[in-house]
Formats: structure tokens, sequence, C-alpha cells
């Protein structure tokens, strides 16, 4: 049991992760397309929008700023490879299928105490009742054991 919740820590660890490097290629999306300037790609294609200069970055700093977050992107892409290889191999199918016929077995085993064990309240119950219902009927006289 303790190795199940190991590895349930690590499938919560990389939806962690995951979440995370979500964030950052938003976050990336964002920064490259709110800070960066119109540049021409093709001398046939010109530019028709020009932004301000203090709504873009200077090119070496937007350069600088890109290599930081690939950086971001890579770092946590191999800590998600990480966490990925660390969890267990899957169980084989026929594996599954036996450990899930021995839960269903066990639990029809302690269905079965469980009706017996209520059944042996009952009579109990019964023979309890049935003696003092005896000695309150007989309450001037002998009192019989009843067996």
């Amino acid at each position: 049991m303790l190795q199940e919740l190991s590895h349930m820590d690590r499938i919560t660890q990389l939806q962690d992760e995951i979440q995370r490097l979500l964030t950052i290629m938003s976050s990336t999306i964002t920064y490259l397309t709110a800070r960066s300037t119109f540049l021409q790609v093709s001398e046939r294609i010109p530019i028709t929008k020009i932004r301000n200069p203090d709504k873009y970055d200077p090119p070496e700093l937007f350069e600088a700023n890109m290599n930081e977050l690939v950086q971001d992107l890579i770092v946590k892409a191999k800590q998600i490879e990480y966490l990925i290889q660390s969890l267990p191999v899957p169980e084989p199918e026929q594996q599954q299928a036996n450990r899930l016929q021995a839960l269903e077995q066990q639990t029809q085993d302690a269905n079965e105490e469980y009706i017996q064990a209520v059944d042996r309240a009952k009579n109990l119950h019964r023979k309890i009742s049935e003696f003092l219902r005896t000695m309150l009927d007989n309450a001037d006289g002998p009192v019989e054991f009843i067996r």
C-alpha cells in the first residue's frame, strides 16, 4: 500500500509539473507576442504596423529573455521526463485480472462471515429475549434455563 501511495505521489507530481509546463508555455507565448517588434520576413510582404519603442524590448534583451524562456521549457520538460521514467511499469493485464479476482473472493468471504455474525447475533438476541420473557412470566416460580 505504501508503494501505491508513492506511485500516486509521483502521478500528482507529474500532474503539477505538466501544469507548470503549460503555465511556462502560456507565459512564453504572451511575452513573445506582447514584447516583440514587427520584422519584415519577406521583401514581398511589407510591414503594415509599427509598435512604439516602449512597447517592445530591444533585440538583445528580447533574445536573452527568449533564451531564458527556452531554458525554462527544457528544464521543465526534463523534470517531466524524469517523473515519467520513475513511474512503475504497468502490471500485465492477466496479473491485474487475477488480483481483481482474488479481491472479489476476499469480498465474498467477508460478506459470508458478516452474514454468519449477524445470524449469530440474531440467534443470541432471540435466546436472551426468550429467557427474559420466561423470567418475567415466572417471577414468582422457579426459573428454567433455555439451552
